[in-house]
């Protein structure tokens, strides 16, 4: 059996953290004989905690007790890796022990009992069980939605498909459009429609309204038939197989693409596989919150060894699927307050419904992954990092060289990502020698992206399209902020690659690629 690691820690910080930790006890201890403590963490920011001296004290002592336990964690002396583990054990065990999460110690929750002379707990036994049975948290009424009548509604047509994805055309919103057709690939670990939740929001919709001939690649959501397919099978017969097609109903030799997240990291490869290959079908692209250096992937990273990504091989070995609920989960205790605690809480303590909000809908909306495409995305991306290694990785038969690319980019990062960490985003910039444009957002990974001019809300940042120092804190030193969203930044650059505007086209498809269904599809509706 194996032994544990020896853990060292720093001997001046320690002391700090218990001269520290005693006094805040004995201020907390003087504090409660003549008054409630007060509580900042919005957890206990009801009235009912205020009100019950004992609740509030525990809250109190259960925060301290957390913020010191995070402050042992930085004082360990051992490397960055074994550190940022520590700490993400220890933000999981401060995240699930709040006395927030136990109706024995809630006190809102208790409060809310009596109030409802029990119904409350009632409700909540039956959220649990409704739960129970769906086989997650809910994090908003699923009910209220439905694929294709109020989320995933902008106008379009299938018009081409094959085992892995479904094409989507979709209809002008100008009367004329740009000749060069624009094409997005989403992430394929979830649904495309979170570019086009709803009108007000659709990053589709808007391109399609700034005068592009939109398409949107829609993986299908594997199941058994899929349990053999392979990362190369998602950039030959899904990237490439998706420009191509797109690149013959526009009638042109080239066109303009966008990838998002995955997607963003499929379509370079894609890219790279095409200048391997002598071929340009791509006049620029968009790479949005992507990662194609892997180097710093922020807490994605605690999960990542040798013994993990061997594990997925022997597993996938023989073919097979990662559940998508696995996957949901692993992303939502990356943010266990806000996505899985807060949820707990509200429905089973408090007996609530949670409000109706088409992102969590999308958010609970899992994909499966081929088993095979995930063990060597693994290891060849977050293990080995070998996209940016010239040669090392194969893809559709091509060795990898990124430096081979150089195709026009616009390279989108948001600044408090916590899946793509904005310098990890940055860094796509020392990879690709071609012209390029790098623009942050405000917000996260999702918020970030997903940010229409009309909200007018949050602010980017841009800098000199020339210049693009090594390190991102040196870009950021010299970048300047802008108020509102960065979509209407993206659009000047896109229209500079559109080509001519030319009469909209009156159908869907071309020739033989005729429309097969509305969109959004059958692949899109799916479930895990």
């Amino acid at each position: 059996m194996p032994s544990l690691p020896q853990l060292n820690f720093h001997t001046d910080q320690v002391a700090e953290l218990q001269s520290s930790y005693a006094q805040e006890v004995m201020r907390l201890w003087q504090q409660g004989l003549h008054d409630t403590p007060k509580l900042k963490d919005r957890r206990f920011s009801a009235e009912a905690w205020q009100h019950n001296p004992l609740a509030a004290f525990s809250a109190a002592m259960y925060l301290l007790n957390a913020r010191t336990l995070m402050g042992m964690t930085e004082a360990l002396d051992t490397d960055d890796k074994t550190k940022a583990r520590i700490r993400f054990a220890v933000e999981q065990w401060a995240a699930a022990s709040a006395p927030s999460n136990f109706l024995a110690f809630n006190a809102e929750a208790q409060q809310k009992a009596i109030d409802t002379k029990g119904e409350s707990i009632a409700q909540g036994v039956q959220n649990m069980l409704h739960d129970m049975r769906q086989g997650h948290v809910s994090m908003t009424d699923e009910s209220l939605f439905e694929v294709g009548k109020n989320v995933a509604t902008t106008e379009g047509a299938v018009v081409f498909e094959n085992a892995l994805f479904q094409l989507l055309e979709y209809k002008p919103l100008t009367a004329k459009v740009y000749q060069r057709p624009f094409l997005l690939i989403p992430p394929c670990i979830n649904k495309f429609y979170i570019l086009d939740l709803q009108p007000t929001n659709s990053l589709i919709r808007y391109a399609v309204a700034q005068g592009h001939r939109t398409f949107v690649v829609s993986w299908r959501n594997p199941d058994a038939a899929m349990a053999h397919t392979t990362w190369d099978d998602y950039v030959e017969k899904g990237a490439l197989e998706a420009i191509e097609v797109t690149r013959r109903i526009g009638n042109m030799p080239q066109i303009n693409a966008l990838g998002f997240c995955v997607g963003g990291t499929i379509l370079s490869n894609a890219l790279a596989v095409l200048a391997a290959r002598g071929q340009d079908p791509v006049a620029s692209a968009t790479l949005l919150t992507t990662l194609v250096d892997f180097a710093h992937t922020g807490v994605l990273d605690v999960f990542i060894d040798e013994a993990f990504v061997k594990f997925r091989e022997a597993q996938f070995s023989d073919g097979g699927l990662m559940a998508g609920r696995d996957m949901a989960q692993t992303f939502s205790f990356l943010r266990p307050n806000d996505l899985v605690w807060n949820y707990v809480v509200g429905n089973y303590l408090k007996g609530e419904t949670p409000p109706p909000f088409d992102l969590l809908y999308w958010n609970s909306d899992a994909t499966n992954l081929p088993g095979p495409m995930y063990a060597w995305y693994l290891r060849n991306t977050y293990l080995e990092n070998n996209l940016t290694k010239v040669g090392k990785a194969k893809v559709c038969g091509e060795a990898m060289d990124m430096r081979r690319v150089d195709t026009p980019l616009y390279i989108y990062g948001s600044r408090e990502d916590h899946i793509v960490p904005i310098d990890a985003a940055y860094a796509s910039t020392q990879v690709f020698l071609g012209p390029k444009r790098f623009v942050m957002g405000a917000s996260g990974h999702i918020a970030g992206v997903i940010n229409p001019p009309e909200a007018k809300k949050r602010s980017y940042w841009t800098g000199k399209d020339s210049q693009f120092p090594k390190q991102f804190s040196d870009w950021s030193a010299n970048s300047q902020e802008h108020a509102g969203s960065w979509w209407p930044d993206w659009s000047a650059w896109l229209k500079k690659h559109g080509g001519q505007q030319v009469t909209a086209p009156k159908k869907y498809g071309r020739g033989d690629y005729k429309a097969i269904e509305p969109a959004p599809g059958r692949y899109v509706k799916a479930r895990a």
